[in-house]
């Protein structure tokens, strides 16, 4: 290739080039250890001496131009690198938008529902004594819950709380009667974690105390709860029960929503659910705190069950297992 050519057609190859990758090629195809001005210069001894000098130093300056050539159109693409081409047209993906964990829902939804009925929230410690976790809570020395294969004991004999009732002895201690709390917080128990069961779970607790409180109050109070929850038209029934801090007991049952009372293998048959447990304040438990003349009712939600009662879920592991093809699919607009 005469020199002549090869510099016309460097020069318009530099010129036509599009990205800094083109460029490079053609730098290689030109200025390149192996390239067409690196044999020309290889040449040089074939011609006369007298010629060589003249013809090094245009080949040299060529090479030089064609450098500065290439630099000068590598900071120009740089400057005004573009996006590669798309097709403005096509759906874009939508982004991934986090939401609350669904027993999170659900826990604000309760809290919501009872402080609108005038419930004040109190927490309390997750590491107990005996006291407070049993003694104070009307529960006799040989209650199966004070074993250690249904409580964790720590090493200095204290214990993470299995409910979190101790929290009404805390408030009782520290607040006078006419009150009315909830107390949501995890509670801990030794059992086996299956579709039913979890060794830490949620719990809330109510407890209400004033002159003259009934039993009516507490299936009114637990009535509006309930049907906040599940629905208006939920079937709501209490079932006598037994509680050692209550006194009489009861657990709420609602019908079924699944089989809608007709009996399935989520209710056993039997049409309805039960959902929680509540009572009377045990006269002993007042008696000690030093409020005789005061009545008062309890009820615990455990938030796991009736979670998986108003979502349909059948396994309590799937809130802890974090799948977010499961959480993903409550994201607030979609309940």
């Amino acid at each position: 290739m005469k020199l002549n050519e090869l510099e016309k057609n460097a020069k318009k190859e530099i010129e036509q080039s599009v990205c800094v990758d083109e460029l490079e090629k053609v730098r290689i195809r030109y200025l390149g250890r192996k390239c067409e001005l690196t044999r020309i210069l290889h040449s040089i001894g074939d011609l006369p001496m007298e010629e060589r000098p003249k013809f090094g130093r245009v080949v040299n300056k060529l090479k030089n131009e064609l450098e500065g050539l290439i630099e000068k159109k590598k900071r120009a693409l740089e400057k005004s690198k573009t996006l590669p081409w798309a097709d403005l047209s096509l759906p874009g993906r939508r982004p991934f938008i986090g939401n609350l964990h669904p027993l999170t829902i659900l826990y604000q939804e309760i809290i919501n529902v009872f402080i609108e009925m005038g419930f004040s929230i109190v927490f309390g410690p997750e590491i107990e004594t005996e006291y407070y976790n049993f003694t104070a809570l009307n529960t006799p020395p040989d209650h199966p819950a004070r074993d250690m294969q249904d409580t964790f004991y720590l090493k200095d004999g204290r214990l993470l709380r299995t409910q979190t009732s101790p929290v009404q002895i805390r408030t009782l201690e520290k607040h006078a009667p006419p009150l009315r709390i909830i107390s949501p917080g995890r509670c801990y128990r030794v059992d086996t974690f299956d579709p039913l069961h979890s060794p830490a779970f949620m719990q809330i607790e109510g407890l209400w105390v004033d002159r003259d409180v009934s039993m009516a109050d507490l299936f009114g109070t637990l009535k509006i709860f309930t049907r906040k929850i599940f629905g208006e038209e939920t079937i709501i029934e209490f079932l006598p029960s037994y509680f050692p801090f209550t006194e009489p007991s009861a657990d709420l049952w609602i019908q079924c929503p699944f089989c809608r009372g007709i009996g399935c293998t989520v209710c056993k048959k039997k049409g309805r659910i039960e959902t929680l447990g509540c009572g009377m304040v045990h006269p002993n438990i007042l008696k000690n705190m030093g409020y005789p003349e005061f009545t008062g009712f309890a009820f615990g939600i455990g938030l796991e069950r009736i979670a998986m009662i108003k979502y349909n879920i059948n396994d309590m592991r799937l809130f802890y297992q974090n799948d977010l093809k499961f959480l993903r699919q409550f994201n607030e607009s979609k309940l």
